[in-house]
């Protein structure tokens, strides 16, 4: 077993949507991992969405304490809704990483492409980070730490393909750009962690719902690309943990949670001069922050948050609304959550729009835009079907961008309803093993009959370690 100074090294691959009953004939590379260890579905969090799920990972704690409650939340202090952001100072809470660098000042990490990744306590990072012209252009382009290691890993694998990491293009590129860069970096600088994302699954299981028959092939090729850093692990004599943060579920209606709230009057906006609404967060007596199959719901007034409440309980497709005794039994309380947190039925999903009339739309709805949304929207992932010539129309925007003038890459449909997958609620007691994340090790040392999320950190610490 590779161990320096009393360390053995450990690669954690993240396959998101990967699920205990995907194992077998399509996942040959991470079956190995079965010769000498074991496999588990894993117990989670709510929500079950990226973020949230990988803070818990990284720190063994509940939302309510590492304050990750979703992808995106309120920032009341600026009444903005914000998604995506980077910075690891907003996880509260001991990662990992720290506590592993505390046990031996020879420690090492890598973080490759796991969210709050800029300015995490790790010795090399890697990161999507595009570049924003004022121009309006976006310019695809990575951010690392050291900073060099940008221009090291894109001249020699290429520019990080940022359009096949998210919206209608994306595929299994981004998930190969980033096994090869973490194969890169695990062999130059011999980390004695390295953390390791591959996206894949997560397209075609919300593009066309876990029971299509394509997605056999997903996760062959997702197999592959995990495969590459099993050998180098292997070559290394070193651990392999392989882990998801969540399983997707069919799902065929979409709840538009906002535009309940606008028609109950609690919902306000900004009718802005080029014609289009805006959501007036800081107005709005109430309003929600949608992410997948959660929304947190902001209510203005105390007095107010029991009769939002009951419109929501009515709402069709809404499983629970939880308010703060129930959200401190659910381990979400904290002051970025919600006064209420709605939780869908399991083939539902909460959409962001909050306009009416498709006319009024904001004109960053009908584009790939994640950090304008005021919620997470799946809607990326399709070219608006109602395009007669999309090709022509891509094509066009192109030109244009070409030639350095303004363009608007209007090719995201509005129509929720073709969404096919989603996730986020907690996985029904008799699906754990079909709609639930998993964890596989390659060694049996820190095997056990059952798991959860919050017992990863002290997994990886125990592998590296002993326990």
């Amino acid at each position: 077993m590779s161990s320096r100074n009393g360390i053995r090294q450990l690669i954690v691959i993240n396959v998101v949507g990967l699920t205990h009953e995907m194992i077998g004939v399509n996942t040959p590379n991470i079956r190995r991992l079965l010769e000498t260890g074991f496999a588990r579905p894993m117990g989670t969090v709510l929500p079950a969405v990226t973020c949230t799920v990988q803070a818990t990972l990284l720190t063994g704690l509940m939302p309510s304490q590492h304050g990750i409650v979703a992808n995106g939340w309120y920032f009341r202090d600026l009444a903005e809704v914000m998604f995506w952001k980077q910075s690891n100072h907003l996880i509260h809470g001991e990662r990992v990483f720290q506590t592993a660098r505390n046990r031996s000042a020879s420690h090492t990490t890598a973080k490759m492409f796991w969210w709050y990744n800029m300015y995490a306590d790790v010795q090399w990072s890697v990161t999507p980070r595009p570049s924003y012209p004022a121009d309006g252009r976006k310019v695809p382009d990575i951010y690392s730490e050291p900073a060099e290691i940008r221009d090291e890993l894109q001249h020699k694998l290429g520019r990080f393909p940022l359009f096949n990491f998210w919206g209608p293009t994306a595929d299994i590129r981004s998930s190969a750009w980033i096994a090869d860069a973490s194969v890169e970096v695990f062999r130059r600088f011999q980390p004695s962690m390295l953390l390791v994302y591959l996206p894949h699954l997560d397209y075609n299981l919300q593009r066309l719902g876990p029971d299509h028959p394509q997605i056999a092939q997903d996760i062959r090729l997702v197999d592959r690309e995990a495969g590459k850093l099993i050998d180098v692990a292997r070559a290394a004599d070193a651990d392999v943990v392989v882990l998801s943060e969540y399983g997707i579920t069919e799902v065929n209606q979409p709840i538009h949670i906002n535009r309940a709230l606008r028609d109950a009057g609690y919902l306000s906006v900004r009718l802005e001069p080029l014609g289009w609404e805006s959501l007036d967060c800081g107005a709005s007596r109430a309003f929600a922050v949608a992410d997948h199959q959660v929304a947190h719901v902001y209510v203005k007034r105390a007095h107010e948050v029991a009769l939002v409440k009951a419109l929501l309980e009515r709402l069709d497709g809404v499983e629970r609304v939880m308010d703060r005794d129930a959200q401190r039994a659910a381990g979400i309380d904290h002051e970025r959550s919600g006064e209420l947190v709605c939780v869908s039925q399991r083939n539902a999903w909460f959409t962001f729009y909050f306009w009416l009339d498709d006319r009024l739309a904001p004109d960053y709805a009908r584009t790939v835009d994640i950090h304008r949304k005021p919620g997470y929207d799946p809607v990326e992932l399709f070219v608006d079907p109602t395009i007669q010539f999309p090709r022509l129309r891509i094509a066009s925007r192109l030109a244009r961008k070409l030639l350095g003038f303004r363009y608007y890459m209007d090719m995201i449909g509005l129509d929720a309803g073709i969404v096919r997958g989603s996730h986020g609620r907690l996985p029904d007691e008799n699906r754990v093993s079909q709609d639930g994340p998993v964890f596989i090790c390659s060694s049996k040392q820190v095997e056990t009959d059952e798991l959860h999320a919050m017992d990863v950190r002290n997994l990886l610490l125990n592998l590296q370690f002993g326990s």
